[in-house]
């Protein structure tokens, strides 16, 4: 009996190294569905070719995603400008960095009853992201296209408006409730992932829409302490490779997505 468990400790010594060694060749990634799940399909094959094996982890927030990497569920996200990213690190102390730009999603004011910004009326309502930098952001949308005048500063609210001539009132909505609450306003400033999950186009449903200089790049983010590693080094080669580029220019320009790199 002796022996036997002496063999079986053995055996057990001898597997651990190979199980550590496959779980350092995992990297697991959170994502919103689109566009951030469909480019990072593109770089699994990418991955695959440096050893690694791509694990994909979808959410339907923006929350969890970071607080999942700070607690060392992922190794990585993929679904935030930089922002919103410094904007959670301060909130929440979470110790998280960006090490790759990929892509601009533009923001942009969607609306099922009107199609210019002519036809709104004094009273409209309009939605508006709830988090706190693409609330500003929208906000911004809506002061260059000369809806509303802010206050400056980068996290503006709606509490910031200095002057709203159409007396346009605002609502703040999570960011993936606003395509389905188009019914019940008049316009909604919607970030491009959830506007193309809803079947819009950017480019052509949008009747605003930002710039593509927009300083507002996806990026993928890690924890402080793992931005060297092998691992993050090889994701990084991947997002930003030849292949992801010329995805990201063929398929999602046409809906308003720009390459960041």
């Amino acid at each position: 009996m002796k022996k036997f468990l002496l063999c079986f400790g053995l055996l057990l010594c001898l597997a651990s190294p190979a199980v550590a060694a496959d779980a350092s060749k995992t990297i697991v990634v959170g994502v919103t569905p689109f566009p951030h799940k469909d480019i990072m399909l593109v770089a699994e094959p990418l991955l695959k070719k440096e050893g690694y094996t791509l694990e994909i982890k979808e959410f339907t927030d923006y929350v969890q995603p970071n607080v999942n990497l700070a607690e060392g569920y992922l190794t990585a996200n993929f679904f935030q400008h930089i922002p919103y990213l410094e904007n959670m690190n301060k909130e929440k102390n979470l110790k998280l960095t960006w090490v790759a730009k990929v892509h601009i999603e533009p923001l942009g004011l969607y609306s099922k009853k009107i199609k210019s910004l002519s036809e709104l009326k004094a009273g409209d309502t309009i939605a508006v992201p709830s988090d706190p930098t693409n609330g500003a952001r929208a906000l911004r949308l809506l002061e260059k296209h000369g809806l509303i005048t802010l206050k400056p500063g980068e996290l503006v609210t709606t509490r910031d408006i200095t002057g709203n001539p159409k007396k346009l009132k605002f609502i703040e909505l999570e960011a993936a409730q606003l395509p389905r609450t188009l019914v019940d306003v008049t316009a909604s400033v919607i970030n491009t992932n959830f506007a193309s999950e809803a079947g819009l186009v950017p480019s052509r449903d949008a009747i605003v829409i930002e710039d593509k200089d927009s300083p507002y790049a996806n990026v993928i983010a890690v924890r402080e302490a793992d931005k060297d590693s092998p691992a993050v080094k090889a994701l990084v080669k991947a997002v930003n490779s030849p292949e992801v580029k010329a995805y990201i220019v063929k398929e999602l320009e046409p809906k308003g997505i720009v390459p960041a790199f």
